[in-house]
C-alpha cells in the first residue's frame, strides 16, 4: 500500500473550524461492509445500530491545555511552546516543541503570562524542534499545574485556523475524559452526549473505557511512499480488567464489539490475543494499521472524516476496505460532510 493512494482534493471550506452546536447532532454516515450500503443519518441515530449486550469501547484520555505562548529573554520574541509530556514532577521538567526553533538555545529563558508569572529555562535540545524545559516555580506541584494550565490553550490541530477559544475547553474533549495526558482529542468519542450515553445504557449496551494518550505522532506527515517502511511514534496504553471482561463477554455472546475512535481500534488490536480475545495491558504501543489488515476482535468502529494522507484515514480504510472507504469519501465530498476533529462521523459496520 502506497501513501499516494490516500490523496484526494479536500476543499478548505469542508474542514470544520468549530464543532456542531450539540455533540450528538453532527452528521453520521453509516457504512455496511456486508451490503455495501451507505446511509446518511444524524449522530444520535447511532442508537438504532446497537442492541443489548453489545460492547462499546471508549478512550477516557483527557486532553490538557498544551499550547503556551512565551517571550524570550532580552529579545522579547514570541515563542510557541507545545507541551508534550511531563518528565519529572519533582524537577518540573517537560518535553516540549518550540516554534520558531531556530531562536531557542540551551540556557535561554522564556517568560509566560502577564507580569511574567511563569518562567522556564531550556536545559536540553532533544530534536531539531524539541526541547526540554525546566519550569522555575516556588510552590506545590498542584499549584504549578494550576498556574501552567491557566496560561495554556487547548492544542487545536494546525488545520483549525484560529486560536483556542473558551468553547474548546469543553468541546475539544469527551464528556467522560478523566485521565490526563493526550494532546489530540479522541474525536469520535466527542460526539457522544450524556443523553446518548444514558440511552445506550438503558438499551442494555455495555460501555467500557480504556486509556490511550493520543500523541502528535498521529498528525505527523508520513515521509515515505511505501507504508510498510513507516514507523509510528509510541503512545501509552492502559486496558484494565473491567474493559477486558466487557469486551470478551460480548465476543463470546457474538455481540458487537465497537471501537469508538481510531485510538481505541489500534489499542484493541495491540492487546488482542492469538485467539481473538482482549487482554489487560499497561505498556506502550506503536502499532500502525493500514490496508490490508485482518481485524479479529472489533466488529464495528466509529471514526471521523480525516484529512488526506492521514494515519487515521489509513486505519479506517483498513477496517472498511480501501475501495469502500474511498467511495464513502467521494460521497462525503459531494454531500459536503465536514472533515477533521470537529467534523462529522462515520460508523463502519
Amino acid at each position: 500500500m502506497r501513501l499516494s493512494k490516500f490523496k484526494f482534493e479536500l476543499p478548505k471550506e469542508l474542514i470544520a473550524q468549530y464543532p456542531s452546536e450539540r455533540r450528538d447532532e453532527s452528521r453520521l454516515m453509516v457504512l455496511n461492509r456486508k451490503t455495501g450500503k451507505i446511509e446518511h443519518k444524524i449522530f444520535k441515530d447511532i442508537l438504532g445500530y446497537f442492541n443489548e449486550g453489545d460492547a462499546l469501547v471508549f478512550n477516557d484520555s483527557q486532553v490538557f491545555p498544551a499550547r503556551l505562548y512565551g517571550n524570550k529573554e532580552r529579545t522579547n520574541a514570541v515563542i510557541e511552546v507545545f507541551l508534550l509530556r511531563e518528565l519529572s514532577q519533582e524537577k518540573l521538567f517537560w518535553d516540549v516543541l518550540v516554534d520558531p526553533a531556530r531562536k531557542i538555545r540551551i540556557g535561554n529563558k522564556l517568560y509566560f503570562g502577564e507580569g511574567e508569572t511563569m518562567v522556564a529555562e531550556v536545559i536540553d535540545n532533544t530534536t531539531s524542534r524539541g526541547r526540554t524545559l525546566r519550569f522555575l516555580f516556588d510552590g506545590t506541584h498542584e499549584e504549578f499545574k494550576k498556574e501552567l494550565y491557566s496560561l495554556g490553550g487547548m492544542p487545536l490541530p494546525p488545520y483549525i485556523e484560529r486560536k483556542s477559544e473558551p468553547l474548546d475547553i469543553e468541546r475539544y474533549q469527551t464528556i467522560f475524559a478523566k485521565n490526563e495526558g493526550a494532546v489530540i482529542a479522541p474525536a469520535a468519542g466527542a460526539h457522544f452526549s450524556r443523553e446518548l450515553m444514558k440511552r445506550l445504557e438503558i438499551k442494555g449496551c455495555e460501555l467500557a473505557y480504556i486509556t490511550v494518550h493520543f500523541g502528535l505522532g498521529n498528525s505527523r506527515d508520513i515521509d515515505v511512499e511505501d507504508l510498510t517502511k513507516y514507523k509510528m511514534d509510541s503512545e501509552p496504553l492502559i486496558i484494565g480488567e473491567d474493559a477486558e471482561k466487557i469486551v470478551n463477554t460480548a465476543k463470546d455472546a457474538r455481540k458487537q464489539v465497537c471501537a469508538i475512535g481510531g485510538s481505541v481500534l489500534r489499542a484493541m488490536e495491540t492487546a488482542t490475543t492469538a485467539l481473538g480475545y482482549l487482554k489487560p495491558y499497561n505498556d506502550w504501543t506503536n502499532k500502525f494499521i493500514f490496508p490490508e489488515y485482518n481485524f479479529v476482535l472489533v466488529t464495528s468502529t466509529v471514526t471521523n472524516f480525516h484529512l488526506p494522507h492521514s494515519i487515521m484515514m489509513m486505519q479506517a480504510a483498513a477496517f472498511a476496505g480501501y475501495d469502500f472507504l474511498m467511495e464513502a469519501y467521494s460521497v462525503a465530498l459531494k454531500e459536503k460532510y465536514r472533515f477533521g476533529v470537529y467534523g462529522d462521523a462515520m460508523l463502519i459496520l
